[in-house]
């Protein structure tokens, strides 16, 4: 299950995820982006609540980073050790912007 709580503050959207990204969750927040990315500057995803990552979920990542380079910047926050390893080791932390 995953939570998506969205949040514009005006060009900036702030996604906060909470629960697993997974194969079955990951077209949620596929869909969530798409709908909410035209006219946004700055996206943020907020990992705080999210406790597990699958591929699927890095590939929606993968995507939206991919969109955001053409129309402004992505970062994700609050990345814990566990999800910051799977980044580590799939390349993801030199793709993606993690504070």
């Amino acid at each position: 299950m995953l939570n998506i709580r969205k949040t514009v503050d005006q060009k900036m959207l702030t996604l906060a995820l909470e629960g697993r990204l997974d194969t079955v969750t990951a077209p949620e927040l596929e869909k969530a982006i798409a709908e909410s990315l035209p006219g946004t500057e700055t996206l943020v995803i907020d990992f705080s609540g999210l406790d597990y990552i699958s591929s699927a979920g890095l590939r929606v990542l993968l995507s939206a980073q991919k969109q955001m380079n053409l129309q402004g910047s992505m970062r994700l926050t609050n990345v814990d050790s566990t999800i910051m390893e799977i980044f580590e080791v799939t390349g993801f932390s030199d793709i993606l912007t993690i504070q």
